[in-house]
């Protein structure tokens, strides 16, 4: 009998992830889904309409507003409040074929996907970069058809059974583990199979991102004096329990009342101006200026932000017109600023601190370099340099 158990964890995960969910597996050729097949920006999701309002700020400018002289001052009186920065990573996978029965003695094949997903928080002090919080698993992504009970807790006790693999057990000290498989749905539209496992494994991300930030509002490590930058959107999406608990829902505001999410991408048809898409408001935005804030609403979701652009390089030395340009988002959270919006004096000195951050060299192997600011771009590579091999991960399957 223990022969027998040592043979079934000595299994690839594919082998146990078929005989679990009554699956076969076709040991598929396995490629990266980020840089061969998706087609989705992940980061900048267009399944959620916001709607313009007025303007987001107390003192609204008539153009642009420059931020250069107090870029300057806040940098010579070495004046700092971003202290902690966030940043989520994922490298998926299409890992196997698996064919599932269904009726009429038919079956269908959907694909297998998993992820290294890596979501971690620098903090700076004294000048210096240290890591504060950190966490890796492995998400794997399989069909919603692959519970045979379709009842609750089989994912659950699934992912049980791959912590408890041999295949593990060889990367487990370095502190990967399994977190509990997401499945996607299956019914027919137009999207690919490859695109929803990969959503799925994103919205897991997210959903690690939100729990660090709960942990450093827990703690009491984020203030007026300490600011948490988050690389990407804040426009998230709240759970049933926030729609439907005001207490919860209000917990939800006040954890981000420190936070300011920067995307270095970000679709600028959503740049709004009198009510009406202007892109060319930030194309062509001068450098060291900002854009007005726009205040953003969602029909779906009782939430509003703050929404501006910053110049950190000149144009003339980018790509397109649009890089060198981070978005800034800020969910509003007193009943004060959801009325007539964030304090022009802290949107001015939040956005000069993001022009001091901006990348001292240019980072050629990296096409976002112009849009880079420092400590996130540390961050990142912080998170990346603890990814498993390609090799090593796919050898898993």
């Amino acid at each position: 009998m223990a022969s027998a158990d040592n043979t079934s964890k000595r299994k690839k995960i594919t082998q146990i992830l078929a005989e679990e969910t009554g699956g076969k597996s076709y040991k598929a050729h396995k490629y990266s889904l980020d840089s061969e097949r998706s087609t989705l920006d992940y980061n900048e999701t267009e399944d959620r309409t916001f709607f313009w309002k007025k303007r987001g700020e107390t003192e609204p400018p008539i153009t642009y507003k420059s931020l250069e002289s107090l870029a300057k001052m806040l940098a010579a009186r070495d004046e700092q409040v971003l202290t902690y920065f966030l940043d989520g990573s994922r490298h998926v996978y299409k890992v196997d074929d698996m064919a599932y029965s269904q009726s009429g003695d038919r079956s269908v094949i959907y694909p297998t996907i998993a992820g290294q997903v890596g979501v971690g928080i620098c903090k700076r002090e004294n000048k210096q970069m240290m890591p504060e919080i950190l966490t890796r698993e492995i998400i794997i992504s399989i069909p919603s058809i692959a519970d045979p009970s379709g009842k609750g807790g089989f994912f659950e006790s699934l992912s049980v059974k791959l912590n408890e693999s041999n295949e593990l057990a060889r990367i487990k000290q370095c502190g990967w583990k399994f977190s509990t498989p997401v499945p996607y749905d299956t019914k027919q539209d137009e999207r690919k199979f490859e695109d929803r496992g990969t959503a799925r494994i994103q919205e897991a991300m997210i959903e690690r991102e939100k729990e660090m930030v709960k942990k450093l509002v827990r703690e009491g490590k984020l203030n007026q004096d300490n600011y948490l930058v988050k690389d990407g959107s804040l426009e998230y999406r709240l759970t049933k329990t926030d729609k439907d608990d005001d207490k919860s829902f209000q917990t939800f505001r006040q954890n981000y009342n420190w936070v300011i999410g920067v995307s270095k991408s970000f679709n600028p048809e959503a740049c709004f101006d009198k009510g009406k898409a202007n892109p060319g408001l930030i194309a062509d935005l001068p450098l060291y200026h900002r854009t007005p804030v726009a205040y953003f609403g969602s029909e779906k979701e009782p939430l509003a932000f703050a929404v501006w652009y910053v110049r950190l390089r000149d144009k003339g030395r980018t790509r397109t017109p649009f890089d060198g340009i981070l978005k800034v988002e800020k969910i509003l959270v007193r009943d004060d600023e959801i009325k007539n919006g964030m304090e022009t004096e802290t949107v001015d000195r939040l956005s000069a601190l993001l022009i001091n951050e901006r990348n001292p060299t240019c980072y050629g192997t990296d096409i976002r370099w112009a849009n880079h600011i420092y400590p996130i771009y540390l961050t990142e590579r912080f998170i990346k340099s603890q990814y498993l091999s390609v090799e090593s991960f796919l050898h898993l399957f």
